[in-house]
C-alpha cells in the first residue's frame, strides 16, 4: 500500500519491471545459481503472476533481503531453522505456469515446505466479487495476482515501523543500512543479499547507529519493544485477522496502519485494509468516484461492499494497479535526514 509521507506513482501496486542488474558481484567464487541448492516445484492452480504477487515483499529497488534478477525473485528469510536464501522463478505464464524454487542455508527445507503458502496457494482470488466497474476490470486484467503469506511477522513489522510518517525513500534507506550493517551475509551464491538481523542483534544496536540510519527515537523504541517480544509477535501469523491486529497493537507505537501493513504480508490477509495512510483514501476515492479529498471514513464507506467478503485489502490493491491516481496539487513532503543533524 501507499506509505505515509510518500506519494505512489501510477505504477505502484505493479511489479517493478526493471530487474536488478546482475553484474555487481553476483556469486561467490563463480558459483552458479544451482550450486548446493535444494530444489522444489509448485504448480499453481489457475493463472499465476510471480512478480505481481511477490512485489509487496520488496522494500525499495535495492532491498538487501529481496531482489529481482533476470525475472527471478531472490529472497532471504530468518526462519526458525536458520537463515535461508530462496531463488524463485516462474516458467510459462497465465494458466499452466509452474514455479521452481531453489534454496540455500539451514532453513532451506523449512522454507521450501512452506513455499506454496509464500507464493499465495492459500489465497482465493475467486472469493472477490466486484461491485464497481473499475474493480471488475482490474480483477479481470490481473487474474494471476495472489496475496502472499510469508508466515513471518517480524520481517514485515520492522520495515513497516520504519515507514511510519516518513517518505518511502527515507524508510527504504534506513532498512537497507540497518540490514546490511547488522544482518549477516545470506547463504548461497549471491553476495549482495543479507539476512534480517537476529533478535539479540536488533536489541544491541546502539542509539547512534539508529540515528545514522535516519531513524528517530520513537520508531527505534517501537522496534526494540517488538523485538523484546519476538516470539509473541510471530504467533500472530497463526491467528485470525482481528486477534492478530490486537496482538501487534499491544506494543506501544504500533497501531492499525502498521498492523495492516504487516499482516497483509505475513498472513496474506485479504481484508487488512490500510487505514491512516496519507494517500490511500484519496486514491481509492478518486478511482471510484472521480472526486478528490476522500478520507478514511469515505474510503471505508466506498469499500463497505467488500467487507462482507473479507476482501477490502484486495480491492485496494487492485485499484492501485489501475493507475487512477489524482494529479498532485501540493509539493512533495520534504525529505528530512536526521543523520545529518
Amino acid at each position: 500500500m501507499a506509505r505515509r509521507g510518500s506519494r505512489p506513482s501510477p505504477a505502484d501496486g505493479l511489479p517493478r519491471q526493471r530487474p536488478e542488474a546482475s553484474g555487481a558481484r553476483p556469486s561467490r567464487s563463480g558459483a552458479s545459481p544451482s550450486a548446493s541448492g535444494v530444489r522444489r516445484r509448485w504448480d499453481p492452480e489457475g493463472p499465476y503472476d510471480l512478480l505481481s504477487s511477490l512485489h509487496v515483499l520488496r522494500r525499495g529497488p535495492y532491498d538487501p533481503t529481496c531482489r529481482v534478477v533476470d525475472g527471478a525473485v531472490w529472497r532471504t528469510m530468518r526462519t526458525p531453522a536458520g537463515p535461508v536464501t530462496l531463488r524463485i522463478a516462474a516458467r510459462g505464464g497465465g494458466t499452466g505456469a509452474r514455479v521452481e524454487a531453489e534454496a540455500w542455508g539451514t532453513g532451506a527445507e523449512w522454507s521450501l515446505d512452506r513455499l506454496p503458502a509464500l507464493l499465495g496457494a492459500d489465497d482465493d482470488p475467486g472469493a472477490f466479487v466486484a461491485h464497481h466497474d473499475l474493480l471488475r476490470e482490474a480483477h479481470r486484467r490481473n487474474p494471476g495476482l495472489r496475496l502472499v503469506r510469508t508466515g513471518q511477522v517480524m520481517e514485515s513489522l520492522i520495515p513497516s515501523v520504519l515507514e511510519q510518517k516518513v517518505t518511502a525513500e527515507e524508510a527504504h534507506r534506513a532498512w537497507r543500512r540497518l540490514v546490511r550493517r547488522f544482518g549477516e551475509p545470506a547463504p548461497g551464491p549471491r553476495e549482495d543479499l543479507h539476512v534480517l538481523p537476529a533478535p539479540r542483534t536488533w536489541a544491541l544496536i546502539p542509539s547512534w547507529e539508529w540515528h545514522r540510519a535516519g531513524v528517530d527515537s520513537k520508531r527505534s523504541a517501537t522496534i526494540l519493544r517488538a523485538v523484546q517480544r519476538w516470539s509473541r509477535m510471530e504467533e500472530a501469523a497463526r491467528m485470525d485477522l482481528d486477534a492478530a491486529v490486537a496482538r501487534l497493537c499491544v506494543i506501544p507505537g504500533i497501531g492499525p496502519w502498521t498492523a495492516a501493513e504487516t499482516l497483509q504480508r505475513s498472513n496474506g490477509a485479504a481484508d487488512a485494509l490500510t487505514v491512516g495512510d496519507l494517500h490511500l483514501p484519496g486514491i481509492v476515492g478518486y478511482a471510484l468516484t472521480g472526486r478528490r479529498g476522500c478520507d478514511d471514513d469515505g474510503m471505508l464507506e466506498l469499500l463497505a461492499p467488500y467487507a462482507a467478503q473479507g476482501q477490502r485489502h484486495r480491492a485496494a490493491r487492485l485499484l492501485l494497479t489501475t493507475g487512477r491516481i489524482p494529479p498532485r496539487r501540493v509539493p512533495k513532503m520534504p525529505r528530512t535526514d536526521i543523520a545529518t543533524l
